[in-house]
């Protein structure tokens, strides 16, 4: 069984909060369901944008949730990440966004290789 995500996200902006990390809940989703997005901002010019990665790392790494970058470059401008989550609302209104102010550039997620 899945964990809904506003508990996830819960526990995610604590995880974030005792690293360090200024993590706030930028856009609401469904609360059972809703896909969630990790944007990560290094304060520096450069961000990244994670989503969930295929159903099928789920069952090969045996984990609630694993995430992949939804840009092929390490990082990318704002302004690109921007636009790819509008994109990624247009497709499913009901998606939930986090952003993660970190000058490291740390996610705290579960990643998919």
């Amino acid at each position: 069984m899945r964990l809904r995500a506003d508990i996830w996200i819960a526990a995610y902006l604590r995880r974030c909060s005792t690293e360090g990390a200024y993590a706030v809940l930028r856009r609401r989703g469904a609360a059972e369901a809703g896909a969630i997005f990790v944007r990560i901002d290094k304060l520096d010019g450069e961000t990244a944008v994670f989503g969930p990665a295929p159903q099928t790392e789920l069952a090969e790494r045996g984990i609630d949730r694993v995430w992949r970058r939804i840009h092929r470059e390490d990082w990318i401008d704002p302004a690109s990440a921007e636009e790819r989550l509008r994109k990624e609302i247009a497709f499913d209104p009901d998606l939930w966004i986090i952003e993660v102010e970190d000058r490291r550039g740390r996610n705290f997620l579960d990643l998919a290789e």
